[in-house]
């Protein structure tokens, strides 16, 4: 099925840069045209689909670029630099972000496996639970279509979006991005549940012995089972959460002291050092610089 039906939904939808909601819960549009550098940022577990131009992000240093051949599928909460640099009114980026919805995948995952119906394991072997790349597949294109088609209705979005949501979520699993996202929310989910424990905690100080305790396992195991699903360390994935969210709060017009305790820093010296070393500025000079207009919107 053409991908260029899903583009002029889009289009029809959205005529200005930004997001705008569709009415289906966790379901948003966005339009692009001006370059937007890599900037630190938090993906929640959603789904991004491209149909115009390229999306970037950098994880742990390795730059991953996506456009309309794949979508992105993060099944944990992930700290990242995220852009759009080639966005222009002549190659805009037009897409769609999915949210996924925690018990409504825990639900799927549970029925896939105990049906007795398989989900596929990438080539070349096991994949992180973090960011995902993921071929376009024809299933997929029917249901991203279907739950797109239902956006202009209210109505329609009100009977239908949970159904249809349901079968872009089934894609999903069934599709390449499957084990990584049947691992998160699915039987053996300790990494992503360790992960959601430390997001709702990060103004407090939380050891990876902690962490690895609230999921029944020894700090040894934990780190290994960790570095696998995420490609970081315990250690260096709290920090990067930590500044990440703090970038994103001093972006947002937050004072740097203030923003450092938010994410659990007692030390202002301390985090601006940890800052510098990881951005290449100090946060205050950082914070003017994304306030200026020129960074993530």
């Amino acid at each position: 099925m053409d991908k260029r039906l899903i583009k002029q939904l889009i289009q029809q939808n959205i005529s200005e840069d930004g997001i705008v909601e569709t009415g289906i819960k966790g379901v948003k549009l966005f339009r692009v045209t001006e370059p937007i550098r890599c900037a630190p940022a938090v993906y929640e577990p959603s789904i991004v689909a491209i149909v115009s131009g390229a999306k970037e992000a950098i994880l742990d240093g390795k730059q991953h670029v996506y456009d309309s051949s794949q979508y992105m599928c993060c099944a944990i909460s992930m700290p990242v630099e995220a852009g759009s640099p080639a966005a222009s009114l002549d190659n805009p980026l037009l897409g769609v972000y999915i949210a996924l919805d925690t018990r409504v995948m825990t639900e799927l995952v549970i029925e896939i496996e105990s049906s007795g119906l398989d989900i596929r394991k990438p080539k070349g072997g096991r994949i992180p639970q973090g960011v995902t790349l993921a071929d376009w597949d024809d299933p997929f294109n029917e249901a991203l279509l279907r739950l797109i088609q239902i956006s202009n209705s209210p109505a329609e979005a009100a009977l239908l979006g949970d159904g249809r949501l349901r079968e872009l979520y089934y894609t999903v699993l069934k599709g390449a991005a499957g084990e990584s996202v049947s691992r998160a929310f699915g039987v053996g989910n300790e990494i992503a549940r360790s992960i959601a424990y430390l997001s709702s905690r990060l103004d407090q100080k939380v050891s990876i012995e902690e962490m690895a305790s609230q999921v029944g396992m020894s700090r040894a195991v934990f780190h290994r089972k960790f570095k696998q699903a995420t490609t970081m360390s315990p250690v260096q994935f709290v920090k990067c959460m930590r500044l990440n969210s703090a970038a994103i709060k001093i972006a947002a017009g937050m004072t740097v002291n203030q923003a450092a305790m938010e994410v659990g820093y007692v030390s202002s010296t301390q985090f601006s050092r940890e800052f510098r070393r990881l951005y290449g500025l100090p946060p205050k000079q950082w914070g003017r610089f994304e306030q200026s207009g020129t960074g993530l919107m």
